[in-house]
């Protein structure tokens, strides 16, 4: 639907041969198997409905994130206006955050007997900022990573992705770089990738996600201080955060 071309490194299902539009219906069947696998694995359970009530709801929020996501940035529309920081928080929480982070542990949850909504809320109010954390450090990699330990040459700026950084250029840009922003951004040009990147340099966005990742390990160990260990252990959240706070891929 965003038109890429490859997806974890392999061409993406509709650009197989003889698949084409026969993707979506493809699509609808695998969503509909995680439903047959539920009930064929879990409908003797006593929490099987809240299993179901799950993976509806981040289901549905996955996809109120990959459609902010598409009408902020779709392909070969090149709007920075339409960009922001909160927009940006918006597209990452729904589109990444819920299914990725909140879901296997909300899964577990259930699993385990653990269905009071307090303990849910408590587990989404770590495990979110969490994933959030997770994808401002995937678009920061994209772009200041070395292409020989993330196993990619980042695109983000050709590909005119609603990142992290150029929400934080925006918001911090002269009205000079912001014409180079508007200017540049989203084509696939090198010159002008290295224009944008330029830019960037300019206002220190290296410097400023540093600052940034220090200030999210520290709210979101906090958070996991204020969770009642005899509800949920907190060694598991700090196992979480631990393994991504200044992953290099």
């Amino acid at each position: 639907m965003d038109a890429s071309k490859t997806r974890r490194g392999s061409p993406c299902w509709y650009l197989v041969e003889k698949v084409g539009m026969v993707a979506i219906n493809d699509g609808f069947i695998v969503e509909s198997i995680i439903y047959r696998l539920l009930k064929r694995y879990f409908r003797r359970e006593a929490y099987y409905a809240d299993l179901l009530d799950l993976f509806h709801e981040v289901t549905y929020q996955t996809e109120l994130g990959q459609l902010m996501d598409l009408i902020t940035a779709p392909e070969g529309d090149v709007d920075l206006s339409r960009f922001s920081v909160a927009r940006h928080a918006y597209i990452v929480r729904y589109k990444t955050a819920f299914y990725s982070f909140y879901l296997p542990v909300a899964l577990a949850m259930h699993a385990a007997g653990v269905s009071d909504p307090a303990a849910h809320r408590a587990a989404a109010a770590v495990l979110l900022p969490l994933g959030e954390y997770f994808q401002a450090q995937d678009d920061f990699l994209d772009c200041f990573g070395s292409p020989e330990v993330i196993g990619k040459i980042g695109t983000d700026i050709e590909d005119n992705k609603c990142s992290w950084l150029v929400n934080q250029a925006l918001a911090r840009a002269s009205p000079e770089q912001r014409s180079v922003l508007d200017e540049n951004y989203g084509q696939k040009d090198p010159a002008k990738v290295a224009r944008v990147k330029v830019v960037y340099a300019e206002l220190g966005l290296e410097a400023a996600y540093r600052a940034y990742e220090e200030d999210s390990y520290r709210r979101i160990m906090g958070l996991v201080d204020a969770i009642d260990d005899a509800v949920l252990p907190r060694d598991m959240f700090v196992t979480f955060t631990n393994r991504i706070y200044k992953r290099k891929k």
